[in-house]
């Protein structure tokens, strides 16, 4: 990912936080000298330096994927950024966003991580006083769903983060863009203009 240095996400805490924050990504492999890619949700486990998942087993990616070397994009939030905002017109629209590229070599993993997987997962998404809860589901119909997916693991090699937040814009547009986006109604540019804010120590 072409990413300036001025815009390079450096710190563990918060690339980890934007992978968990956006946990649904995308998935690319190199499939037959083809590309393939499925959109999934991912699970971080920071001190095994480890992301878990699962295909449908009906999902082609996952056959000879053992082993491979494979691509997890995180997708952040991102606003266009009109010119108008600024203080001159002298200038051309950009796109503000923040996204993680995680390289891995993939595993297929056995029943019992896959297990452990799929609560995780439901614990991180269901709402604290939600009536669902996985351990209550009848084991015999978890165990034949399970039957229908393929689970698995990504050692994770390297990371690529970037958040293009107006860094090389002075303090004053990044006030005014601030404020335009914090008028939105749109989740992504409200989200955004939080980003400006922290990154660009904007109070």
């Amino acid at each position: 990912m072409y990413t300036p240095e001025y815009f390079r996400i450096k710190d563990d805490e918060t690339i980890h936080q934007v992978i968990k924050e956006n946990g649904f990504a995308t998935l690319i492999s190199d499939q037959l000298k083809d590309l393939s890619a499925t959109h999934l949700p991912l699970m971080l486990d920071a001190q095994k330096n480890c992301l878990y998942g699962h295909f449908a087993k009906a999902n082609p990616q996952w056959k000879d994927l053992d082993n491979q070397r494979v691509l997890a994009i995180f997708q952040g939030p991102h606003s266009y950024i009109s010119p108008s905002w600024y203080e001159t017109n002298q200038a051309v629209p950009t796109w503000n966003y923040v996204a993680v590229h995680v390289y891995g070599d993939i595993e297929l993993v056995g029943d019992q991580e896959l297990a452990q997987s799929f609560s995780e997962l439901v614990s991180k998404y269901e709402k604290p006083d939600s009536t669902y809860q996985l351990a209550t589901v009848d084991a015999e119909y978890i165990a034949g769903l399970s039957k229908g997916v393929v689970g698995f693991r990504i050692k994770i090699k390297s990371i690529e983060a970037t958040a293009k937040l107006s860094q090389n814009h002075s303090k004053e547009r990044n006030k005014r863009v601030i404020e335009e986006l914090e008028k939105s109604q749109s989740d992504n540019e409200r989200q955004i203009a939080a980003y400006m804010r922290s990154y660009n120590q904007i109070r």
